[in-house]
């Protein structure tokens, strides 16, 4: 759908607003939006005190909280997200597209006006206990991230972890949250009984880049403490070296993966940059904003990746890229495997132990 310009709102920052701490630097309107909205100037001189741009929280109250997808891409056919958006900011996060549903921008929008889906705990017993449920893992964390910062309030997440624990159910976990260790009395019990699997995702190890880039989530040296803190606890950890971007993180491939391993991760991936819809342009104009040396070459490399486009959705390649460059990186990935001792995959996880649990006034069986 093509868009209307106007001059009457704001497409990149609001005005008198700084994005302090913010991974976007715009905020176009959606691509399912009939006007464009773009800042202009209007000729009054006076000055504008700056603020900084807060998050705002909407509540959903969801149908059902499971997702199913049946993508050959990923290890896995249903998934919770307990938040829409992420206030993390990561200005590469492939799932800012999704914000356009909403109405809203893939930009600001996305990691300042997010939506948590109250009352998931409560709808996910009911979608366990349906007759005929047939149990897998859940992956969690596999579009926004659910240790986000506003869980520390909402305590989302960790609602739903309380039914999976008693109901027995298997899970696997995706985050740059540190927040996660406060699961450990949950996660603990449910990794000893085969239940779960933790990764720790980690695009770079130089808190500086990662403050531009990812500037509300824990530095990486944090993340390798919670690795430790996990793996301490017994619960297998596996690293998520991602994305990896090429001319700009992508030499760090290997020593992500030997710190990973030396803070007790068991297993690793990689996954190359992908930018889908919005997130091209506003991830190009984060490299122009904070790597302007690099900007070129950082987005030639990506054409080369996705066959001379910035993104490429067909499965098989969405993930790796193709040609020379990414032939390379998956011979050194397998290489960095050999000699950190890292596993291709975790441990598999149980399913026969689910089991729904009783409710109150239900009759208990004698034996």
């Amino acid at each position: 759908m093509s868009h209307e310009s106007t001059f009457f709102f704001s497409d990149t920052l609001p005005l008198g607003l700084v994005p302090k701490a913010r991974g976007a630097g715009s905020n176009a309107s959606g691509r399912f939006e009939r006007l464009a909205r773009e800042t202009f100037l209007d000729g009054w001189d006076a000055e504008v005190e700056a603020k900084t741009l807060g998050t705002t929280t909407v509540d959903e109250r969801p149908k059902k909280i499971i997702t199913r997808n049946d993508s050959p891409d990923i290890p896995f056919d249903r998934s919770i997200n307990p938040y829409r958006g992420c206030e993390h900011g990561c200005s590469y996060c492939f799932a800012r597209p999704s914000h356009a549903y909403l109405g809203l921008s893939a930009g600001l929008d996305f990691e300042t006006r997010l939506t948590r889906k109250i009352g998931a705990a409560e709808v996910l017993a009911r979608e366990l206990s349906a007759k005929g449920y047939d149990v897998a893992p859940i992956a969690m964390g596999t579009n926004t991230d659910p240790y986000q910062p506003i869980e520390a309030r909402d305590r989302i997440m960790r609602g739903i972890l309380e039914v999976l624990r008693d109901h027995n159910h298997p899970l696997t976990i995706t985050t740059k949250g540190t927040l996660i260790e406060r699961d450990i009395d949950i996660l603990a019990p449910m990794a000893r009984k085969g239940l779960v699997q933790v990764g720790i995702s980690i695009t770079t190890l130089g808190s500086r880049l990662s403050r531009q880039m990812e500037p509300r989530a824990p530095v990486p040296a944090r993340r390798l403490k919670t690795i430790r803190a996990l793996s301490d606890a017994g619960i297998p950890t596996h690293v998520m070296a991602a994305p990896m971007i090429p001319a700009l993180t992508d030499h760090e491939l290997e020593a992500i993966l030997t710190a990973a391993a030396a803070h007790g991760a068991r297993s690793a991936a990689f996954i190359m940059l992908r930018l889908p819809l919005e997130v091209a342009p506003l991830f190009e104009e984060w490299l122009e904003t904070h790597v302007p040396d690099r900007a070129k070459r950082v987005m030639n490399r990506v054409r080369e990746l996705r066959g001379g486009k910035l993104n490429d959705p067909r499965f098989g390649k969405r993930m790796k890229g193709e040609g020379e460059w990414a032939e390379l990186m998956a011979k050194r990935f397998e290489i960095a495997l050999t000699r950190t001792g890292l596993a291709r995959k975790g441990p598999g996880l149980r399913t026969d132990l689910f089991a729904v649990p009783p409710k109150p006034g239900d009759q208990l069986s004698l034996f």
